[in-house]
């Protein structure tokens, strides 16, 4: 594969983005080995943006793993700091299967109890909500009513 060549303003944004990364990978002193590889590919499949931290203190050396992890992957070189390399690629969007017999299923919802005195903490309940119910303003759980049919336009039709 091909690395990825971004612009200055793309670099930029992902370096921004990057910043309060941590590193997700590490490279030890056997250096690029497959498992490496494979655990980068794995990581830029999962989150796009990654931090890599190189253990050794050869700075040539972390320049062609840099090379050729941006080689061998597709991605894109971002920063190099240091022991720091930061990868990108764009993640791949996942395509969800739409079931259009599937029916809304239950919610678990956080209601708050307020005290009638000032300093107290708030009472904390959570009530599981099924498809066919609401809940109202009060904190009450309600089942939907069936819709009642008109006696004049049912002898209508």
């Amino acid at each position: 594969m091909t690395r990825i060549v971004l612009s200055i303003q793309d670099r930029k944004a992902h370096r921004a983005d990057a910043h309060h990364l941590d590193p997700v990978v590490m490279i030890g002193g056997d250096g690029l080995t497959p498992a490496v590889v494979k655990e980068v590919d794995h990581a830029l499949k999962a989150h796009g943006l990654i931090k890599v931290r190189v253990l050794g203190d050869d700075r040539e050396a972390r320049l062609g793993f840099y090379d050729a992890l941006a080689d061998q992957l597709g991605a894109a070189q971002i920063q190099n700091i240091g022991k720091l390399l930061v990868l990108w690629r764009p993640k791949v969007e996942k395509v969800k299967a739409i079931d259009e017999d599937r029916m809304p299923g239950p919610k678990d919802v956080k209601i708050l109890k307020y005290a009638s005195r000032g300093g107290q903490r708030p009472e904390v309940k959570i009530l599981r909500v099924l498809g066919n119910q609401r809940l109202t303003r009060g904190g009450t759980v309600k089942r939907a009513k069936v819709k009642q049919k008109s006696i004049k336009k049912s002898s209508q039709g």
